[in-house]
């Protein structure tokens, strides 16, 4: 945009020195009377004026036409970034869900097997204290059984 600003400047610098080396160069070759040559200047000046008062109008609709297509364009980039980060919260919100689910699926399961365990490991831990207690019964015989008064 800068260098479109300084093309236009040098643009209508050169528009400007341009025609007023033209216009020099008529008067000085024109054979005209000074009150003919006169009127001449006023009215070249005069449209001159208006040459560079059009060309600027011009360049600022040019520039105000130029902001505002930056702004539509900034407003359809945000509304953009808007809906994708939207998209993007959603769809983060999703897999979230779902993976508190699998992780549930998964805990239940744990539980399960460790719930598992601990029944068989109750079942083996019952079993050797009735296989101790039977060893023990087996072991002491009857007459050395203590005596009961």
């Amino acid at each position: 945009m800068s260098d479109r600003d300084s093309d236009f400047g040098a643009y209508l610098l050169g528009f400007m020195v341009g025609g007023l080396v033209g216009a020099a160069v008529a008067l000085l070759l024109a054979p005209q009377s000074g009150e003919e040559t006169r009127t001449l200047i006023r009215e070249k000046s005069i449209e001159l004026k208006d040459k560079a008062y059009e060309t600027a109008e011009e360049a600022r609709a040019r520039a105000e036409k130029s902001l505002e297509d930056a702004r539509t364009r900034a407003e359809a980039a945000y509304q953009d970034v808007r809906t994708k980060t939207e998209e993007l919260a959603k769809l983060t919100k999703e897999r979230a869900t779902d993976l508190q689910k699998r992780g549930q699926v998964v805990l239940e399961e744990q539980k399960t097997r460790i719930e598992g365990a601990v029944e068989a490991g109750k079942k083996v831990a019952q079993r050797k204290r009735q296989a101790v207690s039977e060893d023990k019964d087996s072991d002491t015989p009857p007459s050395e059984a203590p005596a009961v008064s």
